[in-house]
């Protein structure tokens, strides 16, 4: 399989605070996400998986290492990659087809096409009878959607998602997982998913890459996730072959959740 996105020896420091020492998030760290392959990235809270994702986005230079997006070195903006945040980056001034199609206009698509594509992705994503809404009159769950057609109508080779359902409720990120899902199943992108929930990881991913606790934070393991697609990601979690992959993965994780912790408590 050809790498997507390859990170090779990548160390990110960051300058001291009132005299501190300088912080280094990641240090040393190897990864490759395959073409059309769903990798998840997971570690306790701090150990630098979104510092990777703005290294692989173009928006933080790494200290040393580098970054390959299909096989070329990355000068600047990673412009294969499309970036869903935790947080959606809606303009609240337009309404869920002018939020869609806002990047694509700023590509330079014809106003036309831009409203061609962006009224597409808005079905595509369950939401064709609210195209005329402002984010303010939509769901948690419906400014996901437009978030995610509003990063997919750019149509990138890449996907980098940062916790991108983690502040949904429990029946309406499992909805969003399951859509997620659906839409990667139709042309599977390269996805590299950051997420702290180990269930969320094994029901989407491939392959999972078990991050060290913080500073100088960097991969204790890989798993590979030989569970059957298509997935219903409620389902799936009830099978012997789910727990038995959660177990092992907890297993390589538990004593950096809890060095984390006493980290954070310190």
């Amino acid at each position: 399989m050809s790498s997507a996105l390859r990170l090779a020896g990548i160390s990110c420091s960051f300058p001291a605070r009132a005299g501190g020492s300088p912080y280094t998030a990641v240090s040393g760290v190897d990864l490759i996400v395959g073409e059309g392959e769903f990798v998840a990235i997971v570690g306790p809270t701090g150990c630098g998986k979104s510092t990777l994702l703005n290294v692989a986005a173009g928006l933080t230079p790494p200290s040393s290492g580098r970054v390959e997006v299909l096989g070329a070195p990355l000068e600047g903006i990673n412009k294969h990659a499309g970036y869903l945040f935790q947080t959606e980056a809606l303009m609240p001034w337009r309404t869920a087809l002018g939020n869609v199609m806002a990047g694509l206009e700023f590509h330079g698509a014809a106003r036309v096409e831009a409203t061609r594509v962006a009224t597409d992705w808005l079905r595509r994503v369950g939401l064709q009878g609210h195209a005329h809404k402002y984010p303010h009159e939509m769901s948690g769950g419906m400014r996901k959607r437009v978030a995610l057609a509003q990063t997919l109508a750019l149509d990138p080779r890449i996907l980098l998602m940062d916790e991108p359902f983690s502040a949904l409720d429990v029946q309406t990120r499992i909805l969003m997982e399951n859509e997620l899902l659906a839409l990667w199943s139709q042309d599977r992108k390269s996805v590299a998913f950051v997420t702290h929930d180990l269930e969320e990881a094994i029901s989407l991913a491939d392959r999972i890459v078990v991050m060290s606790a913080g500073p100088e934070s960097h991969p204790i393991g890989e798993f590979a996730v030989e569970l059957p697609r298509p997935r219903d990601v409620a389902e799936v979690r009830l099978t012997p072959a789910f727990l038995d992959l959660h177990r092992r993965i907890w297993d390589a994780l538990r004593d950096e959740v809890q060095k984390a912790h006493w980290q954070a408590m310190a």
